[in-house]
């Protein structure tokens, strides 16, 4: 066998890894399995591409590659090491930004190697030169707003800039006269490919990517985070079209098209507009978010008032969220829903499609606990029990819980909630009467029937359970 036979092998042994690895992902009890198969199958391709690259380049660019290669792998295992889950979100929305680059960089790259080539040589491609400068200018387009578009979501996702939704005078005419605009440069440019053009429909993109993701206001980032990956992946397939390279074509097509998919599941879920989302907000002018000040007069518990509470219920349902994580508190959540269930009260979760920032965030922090999976619902599942529950422990969420989505004009209008204030009891879990990532005052902290337990949640959590 060839080597560029034996390539082209290891590429499609690659592709099926890639898929079994989406499969296992899409379960809990799967997924360290689906995160082996991906691993596997991108080492796999890293060294067929390496071994298919070393037939045509000397030893010295291959020692280049695989000390960039050296490099990146190290960068990579020391953040995946040191990120807390809590910072999982921006880690990834920058990791997408690294591919929207690259995407970028290899656009450039393969017009200086055709059409910017000495006159003569591009030429005597014919009609494929067309061809690849569409290749380019679509290639570039994505890239660049994928790599600007998760500058700004990891920006938004760690407190660096606000989170509120960008709004500017015409927003929604900014976005199609920016697309309008690359369809007339793409058009120029495959006419007569030129540098000027170029460096015009890169800036653009650049820009476009900046304001969508900025028009969209923090309690739609978990989707954002999911569509830039769809975005992600497509700029690798377009990559992959330049670069000739059927495995990165593939690759990119299974990412983008999951991403889609589950950016389209989580609108629904969140009855928002899959259009408007990706398309930065288009058609929700968006309510300005309101201020963090109290709004009402609510009631403080203590540790003690709460585990009598619990005590005395037949039935609890735990919903987490962002806070949770922060605090380190499943641990002690696990604990006390094994304590609960030994004194036969009914516990269970009940978990928001977008409950930390990022989806099944929150499922896979239970797991670590060692929660069991079949009490840990998600919200359509427990929502409409949620009236005949004694107490509801609203640990670190807020705007998941939040009564005002009801209110149209509320920046989360529609968005579906935990309906938790139906409870018999409402115990909130908050370091203070600060409003939630979307910056929204939320009313249920005001209820006759809530209660606000102040306090790190692990430190709460734990003095619940020594005074059960």
């Amino acid at each position: 066998m060839t080597l560029t036979g034996a390539a082209s092998a290891a590429y499609l042994v690659s592709g099926l890894l890639f898929v079994l690895s989406l499969a296992g992902l899409s379960k809990h009890e799967t997924a360290k399995a689906g995160n082996g198969y991906g691993m596997a199958g991108m080492a796999l391709a890293l060294v067929a591409t390496v071994a298919l690259a070393g037939d045509d380049l000397e030893a010295a660019a291959i020692v280049a590659i695989v000390v960039a290669m050296a490099v990146g792998a190290a960068i990579g295992i020391w953040r995946a090491r040191r990120v807390e889950m809590t910072g999982m979100p921006e880690l990834i929305a920058l990791l997408h930004s690294f591919v929207g680059l690259a995407a970028v960089l290899v656009g450039w790259n393969g017009y200086l190697s055709v059409e910017g080539a000495p006159a003569g040589e591009a030429e005597e491609l014919g009609l494929a030169v067309e061809i690849h400068s569409a290749e380019v200018s679509i290639g570039v387009f994505i890239g660049a707003v994928t790599f600007t578009g998760s500058i700004v979501a990891f920006l938004k996702l760690s407190a660096r800039i606000k989170s509120n939704p960008l709004v500017l005078p015409g927003k929604n005419l900014l976005n199609l006269g920016a697309l309008a605009a690359f369809v007339v440069l793409t058009v120029v440019f495959v006419i007569e490919p030129n540098l000027p053009v170029l460096a015009v429909l890169t800036a653009l993109a650049l820009a476009l990517g900046w304001h969508l993701v900025a028009s969209i206001g923090g309690g739609d980032m978990p989707v954002v985070v999911s569509m830039l990956n769809s975005y992600s992946g497509w700029a690798a397939a377009a990559a992959g079209f330049l670069l000739d390279n059927d495995l990165l074509i593939i690759t990119g097509a299974l990412v983008g098209s999951s991403g889609a998919y589950l950016s389209y599941i989580m609108c629904k879920a969140m009855n928002r507009s899959f259009i408007s989302v990706i398309a930065g907000g288009f058609g929700n002018e968006g309510a300005a978010a309101t201020g963090g000040g109290e709004d009402g007069e609510h009631t403080e518990t203590t540790a003690a008032e709460v585990a009598a509470l619990l005590t005395d219920a037949r039935s609890v349902v735990i919903t987490p969220g962002y806070g949770m994580a922060v605090a380190h508190a499943q641990g002690p959540v696990a604990d006390l829903t094994r304590q609960l269930t030994d004194r036969g009260v009914d516990v269970r979760f009940g978990i928001h499609p977008v409950a930390g920032r990022l989806p099944g965030h929150m499922n896979v922090l239970l797991a670590e606990a060692k929660v069991p999976y079949d009490v840990v619902l998600e919200m359509d599942e427990v929502n409409d029990d949620l009236a005949a529950t004694d107490v509801v422990l609203v640990i670190g969420a807020n705007d998941t819980v939040n009564p005002s989505a009801a209110d149209p004009g509320s920046p989360i209008a529609g968005m579906p909630v935990l309906r938790v204030w139906e409870a018999g009891t409402v115990i909130v879990f908050k370091r203070s009467m600060n409003t939630g990532y979307a910056g929204v005052q939320n009313p249920l902290f005001f209820r006759e029937n809530t209660r606000m337990l102040f306090g790190d949640a692990r430190e709460r959590v734990e003095d619940i359970l020594k005074a059960l």
